[in-house]
């Protein structure tokens, strides 16, 4: 006789059966109630709570290279389970026991109070007397995905992606199945959807994340793996209907496997997954408010001070104490509140392969770097410096102090990348070096800024002290983020701004602990707009730090679209400002005293993309940020129709509709531009002069 367990919580729905035979089944996880019609009890077997392979194991079923119809993930039976309440929401945990082997696992959900979203894990416990070998564990998996509806899941469903390399980070794109090759031809098929990434860069194709819209029932599915280095998530087919299995690294994807040895623990990567009615700007809505229920709590999310960076379009990598002191007051005149010096400072040239001691140039600063420093704080700024503490340069003078231990380690080689070598964080001696670095900057040279590079991918992982490359790779992530955390405990007021290449590693891993991340190493802020304007998508806005860089050569209109591409989110002010006009400057200031004024409203706003998620392709893009009476509207016209210029755009803004609103162009002040709010059609009217021009709107609801 089965058992049915109903659970309902913040607006999700999840069906749990257990049947006579102690078989576990996942039936439901929606935003509406479960529809007994939608499930056969000839489907059921195919609704399972986990996937897990284990080494030696058969598997069920034709496969392919999908991860589905695993032993002894078939064999698992019920063991229990724990619903319970924590500090920040309810709690379920469902035990499974193999019977053969002995090893247990725990699916956990953890929801969190008025959100639609849960964080899912599994932990596997070897209570028998021998060894496993782990290939394969799922942190989720949901079969009927496509259920909810009548129509084909080829029309219905729809799969929101988010593409990204560097300096084109966010491309998001949206699919049909049968565009991606999963047509509904059979009740299983070896094709499947999937997304991977293997290596130390989290985000170096695609963003660990993506939101599927069933359009016929008006509901999306939404998931991001909150993981630093290797994962896998995979669409596949089973018993007519959808599978997800999201996961960390694989054995067949990402060169991950472990050895559980008996009485020994593994934990999954976690991951977050919700569902919503509506499609991907309410799911991107749902999980904006888990981001920032996560988060660590820190000062600088709700400040939001203002940061001048002197590298991009500015010093590159070269700074001097000559070439600073007038940066440095510029900076100060327009109103930045934190002043990092970038890349460079610890090299008297060329030092791209020589990092790693992290100690001042005197022929830069010949002075010291503290006089410096020091400048920028009587300048009434928060003096930062650039880092790169997870590599080690092939000809720094600090590797006299190492071994290999210090390093990754593949085929009894250390591994190297664009001439750095990569260290490996589960090192002590590392993580006391990494420890003593920060303390120098912080309590000698009084640094309250760190922007934290990475600039290498570490590849599959390492060999050393490790079951397989990607169980050291793992490993090491799992280690940093353990130093990371110690550093945060010992300096909470510390900002330290992640970055890999700017993007490249934009998880929830390392921005629950981050408070502000690099987006992008554009350099041409013509691109960067749909660059920002996509950012909230993948992270909170007060945590999306853009560049605004107006350049030498520029006119009023560069300067103003370049901080138009900031001001709803983080302003990573650069460009040689003490060069610019005094009328140009005077833009950079004007914008930033406004900002100033609603940066209050942006951490608690939600993100919106009326003229839909931005591209590169696109004639004009716009973000709007919403809370409360008040909206928050930009507005880029970024290039021309083939047919010619085109100066109007309609925004629709249909939540406005039948409202009366008091709009007004907030930045820039007295510059041509035309706009009309149509309350009847829900329609801004915007013109603007040019293209490569931008606008800024506030928009107050009066009713």
């Amino acid at each position: 006789m089965s058992q049915i367990y109903n659970f309902s919580e913040n607006g999700l729905y999840l069906v749990l059966e257990v049947t006579g035979e102690k078989d576990v089944r996942l039936l439901h996880f929606g935003a509406t109630p479960y529809d007994e019609q939608t499930v056969t009890e000839a489907q059921k077997p195919g609704f399972r709570l986990m996937e897990l392979q284990l080494t030696g194991e058969d598997r069920a079923e034709y496969h392919g290279r999908t991860h589905r119809a695993t032993y002894p993930g078939l064999r698992m039976q019920y063991d229990g389970h724990e619903d319970t309440r924590n500090s920040i929401g309810r709690k379920l945990e469902i035990s499974l026991k193999d019977p053969v082997t002995s090893l247990r696992a725990v699916q956990h959900f953890q929801f969190y109070d008025g959100i639609p979203v849960a964080r899912v894990w599994a932990v596997l416990s070897n209570g028998g007397t021998e060894a496993l070998g782990v290939e394969y564990v799922s942190s989720f998996a949901l079969t009927g995905i496509d259920k909810e509806g009548q129509a084909s899941r080829d029309d219905k469903m729809k799969l929101f992606l988010p593409h990204t390399g560097w300096q084109s980070e966010l491309q998001w794109r949206s699919y049909r199945l049968p565009e991606l090759g999963l047509s509904h031809l059979t009740d299983r098929t070896s094709k499947r959807v999937s997304c991977s990434n293997t290596g130390s860069w989290s985000a170096a194709e695609h963003i660990p994340m993506a939101v599927l819209e069933n359009e016929e029932a008006g509901t999306s599915l939404f998931w991001q793996i909150e993981h630093n280095g290797s994962w896998h998530w995979e669409i596949i087919d089973q018993y007519n209907h959808l599978n997800l299995l999201v996961s960390g690294p694989t054995e067949h994807d990402n060169h991950w496997w472990v050895k559980l040895q008996p009485g020994e623990q593994f934990v999954s990567v976690p991951a977050a997954v919700g569902t919503v009615s509506g499609g991907y700007e309410q799911a991107i809505g749902a999980l904006t408010r888990y981001r920032r229920v996560i988060r660590r709590p820190n000062e600088d999310n709700r400040k939001l001070r203002i940061i001048f960076n002197d590298y991009m379009n500015c010093l590159w990598g070269s700074p001097t104490t000559a070439k600073l002191l007038p940066l440095i007051d510029a900076a100060a005149e327009v109103g930045s509140e934190y002043f990092c010096i970038d890349a460079g400072w610890y090299a008297p040239g060329e030092w791209w392969d020589g990092v790693g001691e992290w100690l001042p140039s005197e022929e830069r600063f010949p002075e010291g770097i503290k006089y410096v420093l020091d400048y920028i704080r009587s300048k009434g700024m928060i003096p930062g410096l650039w880092l790169e503490l997870e590599v080690m340069g092939i000809n720094s003078p600090k590797l006299k102090d190492t071994d290999d231990s210090w390093f990754f380690m593949r085929h009894g080689k250390r591994v190297k990348d664009r001439s750095r070598y990569q260290l490996d964080y589960r090192n002590p001696q590392v993580t006391a070096h990494a420890t003593e670095v920060i303390r120098r900057l912080v309590e000698d040279y009084g640094v309250g800024y760190i922007k934290m590079d990475y600039n290498i991918n570490a590849g599959i992982g390492t060999e050393r002290e490790a079951d397989s490359f990607g169980d050291g790779l793992l490993q090491h992530n799992r280690a940093y983020l353990e130093w990371l955390d110690g550093i945060f405990a010992r300096y909470p007021d510390l900002v330290i701004e992640n970055c890999s290449s700017g993007g490249m590693r934009m998880d929830y891993a390392m921005l629950s602990r981050h408070s502000i991340q690099s987006t992008s190493d554009q350099e041409d802020y013509v691109n960067y707009a749909a660059i920002a304007a996509a950012s909230p998508s993948a992270l909170t806005p007060e945590q999306s730090a853009i560049w605004s860089y107006p350049l030498r050569e520029g006119d009023d209109e560069e300067v103003v679209f370049n901080m138009v591409n900031a001001l709803l989110l983080r302003v990573h002010q650069s460009g040689h400002l003490a060069e610019l006009s005094p009328r140009r400057r005077e833009l950079v200031k004007e914008a930033l005293d406004y900002y100033k004024t609603i940066r209050g409203d942006i951490p608690e706003a939600l993100p919106f993309w009326p003229l839909g998620l931005p591209t590169q392709q696109d004639e004009w893009v716009s973000l709007g940020l919403r809370k409360d009476d008040r909206v928050y509207l930009a507005v880029w016209r970024v290039r021309s129709e083939e047919s010619g210029s085109r100066a109007e755009k309609v925004i629709p803004l249909n939540w406005l509709k039948g409202k009366q609103l008091d709009v007004h162009c907030a930045y820039p002040q007295g510059f041509a531009g035309e706009f009309h709010w149509n309350p009847a059609d829900g329609e801004l009217k915007v013109s603007l002069p040019a293209v490569k021009t931008a606008r800024l709107f506030e928009i107050r609801i009066k009713e």
